[in-house]
């Protein structure tokens, strides 16, 4: 997350990948502040086992596309409201990539912290059969409400 203020805004996506049974790690740092974190965590992220990159932030919203341009791991932006924009401002950041250099834009908000973590175990489903079957389970509650 972009800052130590978004911790209220990310729990959402905490408390789903925890009851989904993903493993994760919460960094807070900064595109335009902390430059040399980002490049430092996005560009070993691999080597460390990370598979799937979530990144919120509010504002100019450039922590996923800073993320994004220095690994292939898929990067999915959570845009926060943090500005007299309401948001707007941080969904274009993060929805507006250039060629090459994509991050798969969440909405802003709750709904998009919340879905940032469904779609981090979709794709991690891909490759681990007890996450897909924790995604399933969770959408056969959906049908059954």
């Amino acid at each position: 997350m972009g800052s130590a203020s978004d911790e209220e805004a990310v729990q959402p996506t905490i408390n789903i990948l925890e009851s989904l049974g993903v493993d994760y790690e919460v960094r807070v740092m900064s595109a335009h502040r902390t430059p040399e974190r980002v490049h430092e965590y996005a560009s070993t992220a691999r080597e460390r086992g990370i598979e799937v990159i979530i990144a919120a932030a509010g504002g100019s919203a450039a922590l996923g596309g800073a993320l994004a341009a220095q690994t292939t791991l898929p990067v999915i932006g959570i845009p926060l409201t943090s500005s007299e924009l309401n948001g707007w401002d941080a969904l274009l950041s993060t929805a507006q990539m250039p060629p090459g250099i994509p991050v798969a834009a969440m909405a802003v908000g709750g709904w998009g912290a919340r879905n940032a973590a469904y779609y981090a175990a979709q794709i991690l489903g891909i490759k681990h059969d007890d996450i897909r079957e924790a995604v399933e389970r969770y959408r056969q509650s959906l049908r059954e409400r």
